[in-house]
């Protein structure tokens, strides 16, 4: 079952882009002692995540800090790399970090896969939306394959 409002978040790690290079970063580093807005996209440079949801989130990370949120953080099965340069391309700066699921460990334990080999992808994560407080989600948005809804900085915006 998919993590539900109320449930710990699972242990894990991401890649993120340091100024040495790839480098890790861990759920406790994450989410320990802090609020964050943890969103998924189902791949990079793809058109919705590209044009809507990622543009979302940084245009409106000011007024998600101004809600007490400490860290905007962007997921994709992707690599480090391509989230680099994704977030190169779209301008996040300091606004979103940029973490690499690279094998999809994280989406799986979230249970939040997605099987897009249909359309050539491999297995991916799903496109959601989590507010996770201290390690606890608190908001839990998940949007039915193909659509672009419930996972908009707008709906996260009024649940936080």
């Amino acid at each position: 079952m998919p993590i539900q409002v109320g449930e710990k978040m699972p242990a894990g790690s991401f890649k993120v882009m340091t100024d040495s290079g790839p480098g890790p970063i861990s759920t406790d580093e994450l989410f320990a002692g802090k609020k964050v807005v943890l969103f998924s996209v189902p791949g990079a440079f793809t058109p919705t995540c590209s044009k809507d949801h990622l543009p979302g989130f940084v245009d409106k990370a000011d007024e998600l800090a101004g809600k007490g949120v400490d860290t905007v953080a962007c997921m994709a099965v992707n690599d480090v790399f391509v989230m680099h340069a994704w977030g190169l391309d779209r301008g996040v700066g300091d606004k979103i970090l940029m973490l690499a699921d690279g094998n999809g460990d994280y989406a799986r334990a979230l249970d939040l896969e997605l099987d897009a080999r249909g359309a050539g992808l491999g297995l991916r994560g799903q496109r959601f939306a989590l507010v996770v407080d201290d390690g606890v989600a608190t908001h839990v948005a998940v949007e039915d394959p193909g659509q672009f809804d419930v996972s908009k900085v707008e709906c996260v915006l009024d649940a936080i």
